[in-house]
């Protein structure tokens, strides 16, 4: 939700209000990700020396373990500092986003790599059992913390509003409407727009925004620092400006440098995610190129592969649970195990798609008569809350995604994705625009971003938005992800209905 300011009236900054900038939450979380660095390194090599050889570092005198007390000491320290060089507690990077862990996981990879070459290079004989011990343990518990410490912060956001940075977004109406919108669909965002300096000839005194809220501004680019003292804010979001040219950008950062508030530069460039974007400096200037999808090629061969070895596993594995649930469909209600539905499909070729039946016999029938209840916003898909076609055995396999479990087999014969857009019946691929249409360039999944975002809780626009997202950017680890993020909502079970 984007928070209103105060109204801007032109008297000099100093003359503002002033609170406790909200951005400094930051020192105080890298400060408390440093502990959890010392504890996880400590009871990795300490568990390591531990299970190897019986005893803690010190502990034994003339033993195994009072040798390798100094070689834990210097993994510890070693550990610590590689932890630090890669820049694991970076403001730029923590709290949000896979960089963090990836900086932890290059880090510790650095510090057992580099023991090995020395062992190797000086023939310094390391117990491998002891190295096997903590690499695993050390790279759990790193990750691990981080992950506690980021729920911690997040519950801290939702319910005593801190732990946010304060945005000043500098850029003309459409551009400002933009980026607050897209950031505020992340309640777990860390950005909380606070105000506006609008370019151009535009005088009003607020931006509305559609299912955000207004956000009051302060002026052009030429009032940015008094707008800082008065929206107190802890960085600025510079987005289209038809006055601020590079240089201007330049002397903005220099006057921001002295006030310790940073500058971001939003590109205008949305639903791209940043392995298709590369900064490229050339002749003094920051370019930013944007790589093209992949839709075929290695990549799809990748993704080909995986699905027949996870859908094959999962089938086998399965097969019992999927015995006895057909065996339940059966007893609890007339009609036939499976329902079987046309979807569309890769370059918009139907196929049928194969679930195990959630409703009564006859349901297409009424179907019609059920569109005024229709829950879901937008009014292209159908959802309801309580749909009476459904049958009590038929609510609990859609919570917990159960039903579903057929499509493994739509996975084999090619119809179908792991991951991928939400399958669509003809119906609803009659109403796409061309750029809708983007979402038949992959298969549809089984599961995909807009399972992981809320599922039947979406409106029509998010989903469409959450698809093209995937379709434009999809890669193995952004699978392998939402697959991990999957089992956690077919546990719990919401958006389903």
């Amino acid at each position: 939700m984007v928070t209103v300011a105060n109204t801007f009236v032109g008297v000099p900054a100093k003359e503002a209000d002033a609170r406790p900038p909200g951005g400094r939450w930051r020192q105080g979380y890298g400060q408390w990700l440093l502990t959890v660095d010392v504890i996880g390194v400590l009871t990795a090599v300490g568990i390591a020396q531990w299970l190897r050889f019986g005893g803690l570092p010190g502990t034994q005198v003339g033993h195994p373990t009072a040798d390798y007390t100094i070689v834990s000491v210097i993994v510890a320290l070693s550990w610590l500092l590689l932890l630090s060089v890669h820049r694991t507690r970076s403001p730029r990077v923590i709290g949000a986003g896979a960089e963090e862990y990836r900086r932890v996981w290059a880090a510790t990879l650095s510090v057992f790599g580099a023991i090995a070459i020395i062992s190797l290079l000086f023939k310094v004989e390391i117990a491998r059992g002891y190295l096997m011990i903590a690499l695993p343990v050390g790279l759990v518990t790193l990750i691990g913390g981080r992950y506690v410490a980021r729920r911690v912060v997040v519950a801290t956001r939702k319910k005593r509003g801190r732990c946010m940075t304060r945005v000043l977004v500098v850029g003309s109406p459409p551009a400002v409407r933009d980026l607050a919108r897209s950031l505020a669909r992340d309640a777990t965002s860390e950005y909380q727009v606070v105000g506006a300096c609008v370019s151009g000839p535009d005088t009003r005194d607020r931006i509305d925004i559609a299912g955000v809220g207004s956000i009051l501004t302060y002026g052009d680019e030429a009032n940015v620092i008094n707008a800082l003292a008065y929206t107190n804010a802890d960085a600025i979001a510079l987005s289209a400006t038809e006055r601020l040219d590079g240089r201007g950008i330049r002397d903005l950062s220099w006057d921001l440098e002295k006030l310790d508030v940073d500058l971001m530069v939003a590109p205008g460039v949305f639903d791209v995610a940043g392995p298709r974007l590369m900064m490229r400096p050339v002749a003094g200037l920051p370019l930013i190129h944007v790589e093209k999808p992949q839709y075929g090629g290695a990549k799809r061969f990748q993704k080909r592969a995986f699905d027949i070895v996870v859908s094959a596993l999962i089938l086998s594995v399965a097969l019992p649970l999927m015995i006895l649930i057909a065996i339940m469909v059966k007893c609890s209600s007339k009609g036939p195990v499976f329902y079987k539905s046309e979807r569309i499909g890769l370059d918009g070729k139907p196929f049928t798609m194969i679930k195990f039946r959630t409703m009564v016999e006859g349901a297409e029938e009424i179907l019609e008569s059920l569109y005024p209840f229709n829950d879901s916003a937008g009014g292209v898909m159908f959802k309801m809350r309580r749909d009476p076609r459904v049958t009590r055995l038929g609510r609990f396999l859609r919570k917990h995604s159960i039903d579903e479990l057929p499509q493994f087999i739509n996975v084999l014969k090619r119809d179908m994705s792991i991951v991928g857009p939400r399958p669509q019946v003809s119906r609803e691929v009659m109403t796409y625009d061309h750029h809708v249409m983007r979402r038949l360039l992959v298969r549809p999944g089984i599961t995909g971003l807009w399972q992981v975002s809320g599922r039947s809780e979406l409106s029509w626009e998010d989903a469409v938005r959450l698809d093209l997202f995937y379709v434009e950017n999809w890669s193995m680890v952004a699978d392998l992800v939402i697959m991990l993020k999957t089992v956690k909502e077919m546990v719990a079970g919401r958006g389903a209905y």
